[in-house]
């Protein structure tokens, strides 16, 4: 079975945004998930998820659900209607779903390739406003999701034009970031980062962060028997060993490996302007309070600008 990419639209500005962009630019660039499915070769599939009302009277539910049923199909049709003015050639199709809409939403994001979600900026700020239908899809969903600004164009994903340094869907990709936790390197996670790479065309760059090790602790493994001055080589010895291969896999990205001393947020802040996507890996675990992202997951999602892919493991 092919999976499909899947956008979630409810008629806000950010779910269409997800699904294709903003309103229709001269450039006619339609948004993240359209591109997504076009470069991965995946049909496109639209999800309106809309709550129930099961504690109503049986007239009044019928009522409010027929109108919740109306409102999900007005704006299934504003987002074909975008995507397909400036993307005829994906495979498009959409969906109601019922219920509680981070369950009703899990359940299509776990049968798709990956799912795309809107969110909107933080005024003054670079990360993302993210609701807790988004939050608790990217906490429990057990397939790649995609958190995308409402504002994001296709030309934001390429370099600027050389000659002006305007927006320019032109020009060659920017870098996709890879945030990797030597200690917890994941197969899923890196074969995410390699692919969206290759698919690009665009430059790889793995980022590791390390910290010194406390009074208390000698560090992470063997490397926290090196001296201080050669751990950052240790370390970067470490992670090129880790992506070999993926190098062999993957011999036509490029890849460039770096480490930093620094805590892991603010590495990943760093490392992830300017660029096209930024990879992170989420351990699916049950925590005493329920599912949670990581830090670093919720660094990314508070303070990156760029469109961040969270990719579960176990």
């Amino acid at each position: 079975m092919v999976l499909p990419v899947v956008a979630g639209v409810d008629g806000s500005a950010e779910s269409l945004a997800a699904a294709m962009g903003a309103p229709p630019t001269p450039l006619r660039q339609w948004g993240r998930a359209a591109r997504e499915a076009v470069r991965r070769e995946r049909p496109l599939l639209l999800v309106h998820a809309w709550n129930w009302h099961p504690r109503q009277e049986e007239g009044e539910r019928e009522i409010a659900n027929a109108a919740q049923r109306h409102l999900a199909r007005r704006s299934l049709r504003q987002a074909e209607q975008r995507i397909r003015a400036v993307c005829p050639e994906v495979h498009l199709s959409d969906e109601q779903v019922e219920g509680p809409a981070t369950a009703a939403l899990l359940k299509v994001a776990d049968q798709a390739e990956l799912t795309v979600l809107g969110s909107r900026g933080l005024s003054g700020f670079t990360g993302f406003l993210v609701g807790s239908v988004a939050l608790g899809v990217v906490a429990r969903a057990t397939r790649p999701v995609v958190l995308v600004r409402a504002d994001e164009e296709a030309a934001d994903e390429h370099l600027p034009d050389q000659d002006d340094g305007s927006p320019s869907t032109d020009t060659g990709y920017r870098d996709v970031v890879l945030a990797l936790d030597l200690s917890d390197a994941c197969d899923e996670v890196i074969e995410f980062a390699f692919e969206a790479a290759r698919l690009r065309h665009a430059r790889l760059r793995a980022v590791h962060a390390w910290q010194a090790p406390g009074p208390l602790s000698l560090g992470a493994g063997d490397v926290g028997l090196v001296k201080e001055p050669q751990q950052s080589h240790e370390w970067l010895g470490f992670l090129k060993a880790v992506l070999q291969v993926w190098r062999d896999k993957y011999p036509d990205v490029e890849v460039l490996e770096s480490v930093v001393e620094d805590r892991p947020t603010t590495a990943l802040v760093r490392a992830a302007t300017g660029t096209s996507l930024l990879v992170v890996g989420h351990r699916l675990t049950e925590r005493p309070l329920g599912p949670r992202t990581g830090p670093v997951t919720h660094a990314a999602i508070q303070h990156v600008g760029c469109p961040v892919a969270v990719v579960p493991h176990l």
